[in-house]
């Protein structure tokens, strides 16, 4: 399995093409895709790339972090795994308080 990456302030009319070939610089990439709103469908600005071992990872996140790529400086660092359990968890119950 590859290293994730996450991609941040990408310019909204990129495609997943362009994402894949900027990436593809440094190293092989497994996948890329741009998150987009469940509503609207429009890009959301953020992206992920799985980049094939963890030395290509390190290659693309030294040469693209900070880059300007149509005006937008990108962001891009290794991703947090996943959160399980879809509502973030917290503090159970919405009891308690003064009474």
């Amino acid at each position: 399995m590859g290293v994730k990456l996450y991609v941040g302030n990408l310019p909204h009319q990129m495609t997943e093409e362009q994402l894949q070939t900027l990436f593809s610089e440094a190293g092989h990439v497994a996948s890329a895709k741009i998150i987009t709103d469940r509503q609207t469908g429009q890009p959301r600005g953020f992206g992920f790339v799985e980049m094939e071992t963890k030395l290509e990872a390190q290659k693309a996140i030294s040469m693209l972090n900070g880059k300007n790529v149509d005006g937008r400086t990108l962001t891009v660092n290794e991703a947090r795994p996943q959160q399980k359990g879809g509502f973030g968890g917290g503090r159970g119950g919405g009891r308690g308080g003064y009474r």
